[in-house]
């Protein structure tokens, strides 16, 4: 399956320490169920923000800076191509994003086969003000949810699951949560982190238990906590052992707080 050493290896929880498109080419073609993909955005280009009602920088890290249009689409090319080969066919591939990169990401993902199925998108209940009030306040993100290309191949859609999550209504693709809880980020913070029930619902809308979901740009791993917690297999890459660490400190202390509720 895959080609390589792993970073950290319990069970159903994976992480391997390395470039993401280095590795994507060390898995066997069609291994993936689903894939969940939080890219860099690009946005890291000096400028303010708010975090916690505090004037902070943009800057993510090295990994976020600003790229040029051309350099910026070579790259998301690159990886979604990889993301194609080692995806199953009738698996799907979520993509988040703002507009930053978003767009790049939708005309990537036609150009290496793929067909949009849904734009999902994530509505932010507390978004941080925009300090320089020259736009308006962003508040929302996108998530692109796509299929391969191929006639009559059926991709996972648990369609009755949405349905009776949203009071028995039929799903739309606005959906509608805070940004992160202070109780997701006790283990250390990511700058990007998404909520966990943002994940809880992409996994339980587009796979089975015991299926295989990778994360391409792990972070702190809330793919696999949701992944963990919803008895599916997760496998996330990241170059950073800061993050790759703060993702094994998430996932011991969900065992832990597991373990603990067992023995009650």
């Amino acid at each position: 399956m895959y080609r390589g050493k792993f970073y950290y290896e319990d069970g159903s929880f994976k992480l391997i320490d390395s470039d993401t498109t280095k590795t994507l080419k060390k898995f066997e073609t069609k291994t993936f169920d689903m894939i969940f993909a939080d890219p860099p955005y690009f946005l890291s280009n000096d400028g303010i923000t708010c975090s916690g009602g505090k004037m902070v920088s943009v800057n993510k890290g090295q990994w976020d800076r600003s790229l040029s249009i051309s350099e910026k689409h070579k790259f998301n090319k690159t990886w979604i191509k990889e993301c194609y080969r080692i995806l199953k066919d009738n698996g799907t591939i979520w993509i988040s994003g703002t507009l930053h990169n978003i767009y790049s990401i939708g005309m990537a993902l036609e150009e290496e086969g793929f067909k949009i199925i849904n734009n999902i998108t994530w509505q932010k209940t507390n978004p941080p003000p925009n300090l320089a009030c020259k736009t308006f306040t962003h508040s929302t993100e996108t998530i692109l949810w796509a299929r391969k290309d191929l006639k009559n191949v059926k991709y996972t859609f648990n369609y009755d699951v949405m349905k009776q999550m949203n009071g028995n209504k039929q799903m739309k693709d606005v959906w509608t949560t805070s940004i992160t809880k202070p109780s997701e980020k006790k283990q250390g913070k990511h700058p990007t982190q998404k909520p966990l029930n943002l994940l809880e619902r992409i996994i339980l809308a587009s796979t089975n238990e015991n299926d295989l979901i990778l994360d391409p740009f792990c972070g702190s791993s809330t793919t696999g906590i949701a992944a963990n917690k919803l008895n599916r297999r997760y496998i996330g890459i990241d170059n950073s052992k800061a993050y790759l660490d703060l993702s094994i400190r998430r996932y011991n202390s969900l065992i832990d707080g597991e373990n603990k509720w067992k023995k009650l």
